[in-house]
């Protein structure tokens, strides 16, 4: 016992760990996350549904997103941004690796009457024949990524945007790093069953790494006879840094905002949303 409370509290590098499958495509874990996206009153797994609304206004706007723009969406889950993209009459594509997340986009775009492309699959894996004038990975899904993820990724943009294709992502800030301290956390049946079916033990552990400006959620769950941790890292970045990551990669940042609604970016913000073209 005590040799397994000291792994509980065991301090990883950075990113030495991924465990973004589990986290996303567990058939119990899916289905609470499917749960989350769908009510739109809350926050763990997409944005609430008024801010969607102003986002997909904004995006459309900032974008011309209208009839033949080819746009993609990289994590989409349950379509809560493609389906109004479709609805403007672009031709939309939706990848993600949630199963139940994607059944229920195509089941929503099949009852809707839109034709949209949805794929099942890890982004960090995707490779098509098609090229997109537009692609957005939002709700700071950048941000779980280890650095050499991120680079791959983003020449995966690269490499699937038409000429002067643009880029839309947002990620955490170092103003929202500020706020973020080391905890812990045990509680049987931890966060009200999220982990699991059966009766379990959780454990959360949350570390700060001050230097690398990241943070470490580290969840151990204990079953009657399984146990099972994950890691969910966040990267958080300044503006500099992101501009920087970001046009490393062949791209050019043409604008900066507080979030993917298109509202002005201060030191305070939370987040950073980027608009970066294709070069």
């Amino acid at each position: 016992m005590y040799n397994e409370l000291i792994k509980i509290n065991e301090r990883p590098k950075p990113f030495e760990f991924y465990t973004a499958w589990e986290l996303w495509d567990d058939e119990h874990i899916s289905r609470k996350m499917l749960e989350f996206h769908l009510n739109g009153d809350i926050e763990p797994a997409s944005r609430k549904t008024n801010f969607i609304k102003r986002s997909v206004e904004w995006i459309s706007w900032e974008f011309n997103v209208g009839p033949g723009t080819r746009l993609a969406d990289f994590g989409c889950g349950p379509g809560l941004y493609t389906t109004p993209f479709a609805q403007r009459g672009a031709e939309v594509t939706g990848i993600d690796f949630s199963r139940r997340a994607i059944a229920h986009a195509r089941k929503s775009a099949a009852d809707s009457g839109f034709d949209i492309d949805y794929i099942l699959g890890n982004y960090l894996d995707f490779a098509s024949e098609k090229r997109f004038d537009i692609i957005a990975l939002i709700y700071c899904d950048f941000c779980p990524l280890s650095p050499y993820q991120r680079k791959s990724l983003l020449e995966i943009f690269h490499n699937h945007l038409a000429d002067n294709g643009r880029l839309l992502l947002d990620v955490c800030s170092l103003k929202a790093f500020e706020e973020r301290q080391e905890a812990s956390t045990f509680e049987r049946n931890l966060m009200g069953g999220f982990w699991s079916e059966e009766d379990y033990m959780g454990f959360m552990r949350t570390f700060v790494y001050e230097e690398e400006e990241v943070v470490l959620d580290k969840y151990t769950i204990v079953e009657p006879s399984n146990k099972r941790v994950i890691y969910n890292w966040l990267q958080y970045f300044s503006l500099e840094s992101i501009i920087q990551e970001v046009e490393s990669s062949g791209f050019k940042v043409e604008a900066h905002y507080a979030n993917v609604a298109g509202d002005p970016y201060s030191d305070n913000s939370t987040e950073v949303a980027i608009v970066a073209r294709r070069s």
